[in-house]
């Protein structure tokens, strides 16, 4: 057994929150130069966004690990207060600041081969080094270690029939991880094996069990005959039906993105149509954003929809779409404007189908599929689907406004 590494918590609660002051200081640099470089009289100006686009997404990519640390270091205070700050509870602090601050001043990987560096946004020398504060240098020497790691998998080995350390949460979302961890143990862990080894599709039965479990509508409001709980609910129950079998866990998110969508950015008669339904389990849904020319580039998606009437007439194709054959609904990323080849020149189609079935897959006119073989990610079931003259009603037109479906 290795020896503990546990150091005094007042430290680290120092530590950490010197850290975050240091880096939101950092952050606001960074926005006050990129400031200058996009915007004339105080406005930005669309073409400066354009050639600054690897320093605006870098800016994204910092901001968001700000916000990480700022949160951590909440999560330190947290079950400090409450005298919970074990030596998992610590391990985990100290390695994520270490790892973070590490990547924030050392380039953070945005991709495989994309590194966002200070210095992109215009940060000079000077300016990154007055951020290196006592607190931020001596988290990134001892946080991030391999002894930590070493000791933190040695403590998790420990525990690995539960979730380890004290994650935090008020009782309400305690109650839902009990919940859908029994409900993993006694419904999904029994049959993932024969999901994987044979690719078949979950078991109808268990859709049946988490739609009784609410998980379709954890998120979307009570008017609509949701629980009304924020992301973090939606999180603890796909940690813990993942637990059981990822594409379970998955499961669950298709149904979440659509609603999210809906509710914020639908028009009410679209939020009263389809938020019931998806809250009640009603309707399962699909995402089938990517393209195999553009891959997670969404702004340069070709599917076209063309407006005839009342209704789009859709052509294209669209990868990795998961369970589309067994969904009711398809959240489509198309262009609605072809001579805008931007992303402003995009929408986002609710498009109605029929469930599949035994004898057919597809059975929708203008809709077909082929199967795309994975490893790991099973009981959905992957597909690239082709639309030729696939029909979706002008009312499925998220919002109500062309073009905004990248915004979205």
């Amino acid at each position: 057994m290795m020896p503990s590494t546990r150091e005094p918590g007042h430290d680290l609660l120092t530590m950490a929150d010197g850290a975050v002051r240091a880096m939101e200081g950092l952050l606001a640099d960074a926005v006050a130069k990129l400031r200058g470089r996009l915007t004339v009289g105080g406005r930005v100006v669309a073409r400066l966004f354009d050639r600054e686009q690897r320093a605006t997404h870098g800016l994204a990519w910092l901001a968001t690990y700000v916000e990480a640390l700022r949160q951590l270091a909440a999560y330190a205070d947290r079950i400090s207060a409450t005298d919970q700050l074990g030596e998992i509870e610590e391990l985990i602090i100290r390695i994520g600041f270490g790892e973070y601050l590490a990547q924030i001043f050392g380039g953070i990987p945005m991709n495989q081969g994309e590194i966002a560096r200070l210095s992109d946004m215009g940060l000079t020398r000077n300016d990154v080094s007055g951020r290196m504060t006592a607190f931020v240098e001596a988290l990134i020497a001892s946080g991030n270690t391999a002894l930590r790691r070493a000791r933190l998998v040695e403590l998790l080995r420990a525990h690995h029939d539960c979730t380890p350390g004290t994650p935090g949460l008020d009782d309400t979302l305690e109650s839902i991880r009990d919940e859908m961890r029994r409900f993993t143990v006694s419904e999904v862990v029994q049959q993932a094996q024969r999901w994987d080894l044979t690719d078949s599709y979950i078991s109808p039965d268990v859709i049946v069990h988490m739609t009784e479990l609410r998980v379709f509508g954890l998120t979307i409001p009570e008017e609509y005959l949701g629980m009304g709980l924020g992301k973090q609910g939606m999180c603890v129950a796909a940690e813990e039906l993942s637990r059981g079998y990822l594409g379970v866990g998955s499961l669950a998110m298709g149904s979440e993105i659509a609603a999210d969508l809906v509710l914020h950015h639908g028009t009410e008669q679209q939020r009263r149509r389809w938020l019931t339904k998806i809250a009640r389990g009603q309707v399962l849904a699909s995402v089938a954003f990517a393209e195999s020319d553009s891959g997670s580039d969404l702004a340069s998606v070709r599917t076209r929809a063309v407006l005839s009437g009342d209704s789009y007439s859709i052509s294209g194709s669209k990868i990795w779409v998961a369970h589309a054959a067994g969904a009711d609904l398809l959240l489509l990323l198309v262009r609605t404007n072809p001579n805008d080849e931007s992303h402003r020149g995009l929408s986002i189609l609710l498009a109605e189908k029929s469930r599949a079935d035994d004898k057919r897959q597809f059975s929708v006119p203008g809709l077909s599929g082929i199967e795309t073989p994975v490893i790991g990610y099973r009981g959905l079931k992957q597909y690239e689907v082709t639309f030729d003259g696939f029909q979706v009603p002008a009312s499925g037109l998220i919002g109500g406004v062309e073009g905004t479906g990248f915004t979205q």
